[in-house]
């Protein structure tokens, strides 16, 4: 279209909307839009939903046997089988997130004493090799994310979904800046891009999770969250299974 022929078209639009039959039309026409997006973004998270419940449904119920065995293996490490730890979730909200424990009891207090030890170059995370507090059992079911198996309940009960940013705990949060609460803008997922290391965009792509710090971690989120689409959250749990068997783990 010529620049002309776009001037006249502005120009006979400019000149219609000033009549009341032209302005009745744009508002019916606006509406039309804002109210058509709102059926497209709600039936969207409905879907989204729906595919929260079924799948965690599922999970919990064929899994029932994994569950019975690794809450004895738990158990037989010494201490309570569940670890439940309060982390952010939608809108910078507390929650109950419940893992198996994989740590010995009194991990948390002796956090501060591992603290100058992060392997984590930003700081906001932390991660160490060989982390004494990690049990026998635990190092297992870390490695192979069994340990993440009872956050179907959490996406059952709304708190969390299948596939989002990874919840953090308050003591990230602090330190914050307001560019990495964007993560706080969908509800926390069991896995998200980083999880799987997809870093490139690749279709196929799996990579070292290990290998992504925290500044990368929001960028990815903030991808996701900006392009999240119902197909695009099955193509992340499709890849979740090979990622974790072939994969870098914990």
């Amino acid at each position: 279209m010529t620049d002309d022929a776009f001037n006249e078209r502005l120009t006979r639009h400019l000149l219609a909307v000033q009549t009341p039959w032209g302005r009745w039309r744009q508002r019916v026409y606006i509406g039309w839009k804002r109210g058509s997006w709102k059926v497209v973004v709600a039936g969207s998270h409905t879907l989204k939903r729906v595919l929260d419940i079924v799948v965690s449904l599922v999970a919990l119920i064929a899994l029932s046997p994994v569950f019975l065995l690794l809450a004895i293996l738990v158990k037989w490490d010494g201490g309570p089988v569940f670890f439940r730890q309060t982390r952010i979730g939608l809108h910078g909200r507390e929650f109950r997130m419940l893992k198996y424990r994989s740590m010995v009891v009194d991990a948390e207090a002796r956090l501060k004493e591992l603290l100058s030890r992060n392997e984590k170059a930003s700081g906001v995370t932390f991660k160490m090799k060989d982390d004494p507090r990690i049990t026998r059992v635990g190092r297992f079911i870390r490695k192979t994310s069994l340990d993440e198996l009872p956050q179907f309940l959490n996406v059952l009960r709304g708190e969390m979904s299948l596939v989002g940013p990874r919840p953090p705990v308050p003591r990230e949060v602090a330190l914050y800046t307001q560019a990495d609460r964007r993560r706080f803008l969908v509800k926390p997922g069991i896995t998200c891009l980083w999880q799987i290391g997809e870093r490139n965009l690749g279709f196929w792509e799996i990579g070292d999770r290990n290998a992504i710090d925290f500044p990368e971690q929001v960028e990815l989120d903030v991808r996701y969250i900006e392009n999240r689409t119902f197909l695009g959250d099955l193509w992340i749990l499709a890849k979740t299974v090979p990622a974790i068997l072939f994969g870098k783990g914990a």
